[in-house]
């Protein structure tokens, strides 16, 4: 199989690991191969693809859409490094308020699979950083919210030791018991 699948510890967050076959020429690996995400409980059909780029000491999130317009997502960083976070967001959930936070960067080639009912953030630890996702439902701007990204009841470890660069909108955002 091209790819390992690993559980995170919200079990619905899944790390995804491709092979990569390299040689003097460079490297090709499969990014997604429906048969095989569907075997591992990515079932939804992904409808979208974005790519973003962000400089240094940028975090973006934490972004989320309001249903009926909820998104999956499979995010990768194609150039960079960066910390991903995934937050539970889902009210009824044994891990609601909790999350996952991995490294994904151009070396790693790591994946992260985000159910819908999780908000999504990131923040730039090189430079710069691309990232490609999929999104299973596309985006609907009525339904665009978000959570703060320093939100205390969350108390996210984003690991970094500086001021990050925030967007108005990012700074501005609810917190979780607020929404």
């Amino acid at each position: 199989m091209p790819f390992e699948f690993e559980r995170q510890k919200i079990k619905d967050v899944i790390l995804i690991k491709p092979k990569v076959f390299g040689d003097n020429r460079g490297f090709f690996m499969e990014t997604y191969k429906r048969s095989d995400f569907v075997a591992n409980g990515i079932v939804e059909e992904f409808n979208q693809d974005n790519h973003s780029k962000s400089g240094a000491k940028v975090l973006r999130g934490l972004h989320y859409q309001a249903k009926p317009y909820g998104q999956a997502k499979i995010v990768r960083c194609i150039r960079g490094r960066i910390y991903d976070v995934a937050v539970d967001i889902r009210p009824k959930s044994e891990t609601f308020a909790q999350y996952v936070k991995v490294e994904l960067s151009e070396n790693n080639k790591h994946m992260l699979y985000i159910p819908e009912g999780f908000a999504h953030g990131f923040v730039v630890l090189s430079e710069e950083a691309e990232l490609c996702y999929k999104a299973s439902g596309e985006y609907s701007p009525e339904a665009d919210r978000g959570i703060l990204w320093s939100d205390n009841q969350i108390n996210i470890d984003w690991g970094i030791d500086f001021e990050p660069i925030l967007s108005e909108k990012d700074s501005t955002q609810p917190l979780l018991k607020e929404i």
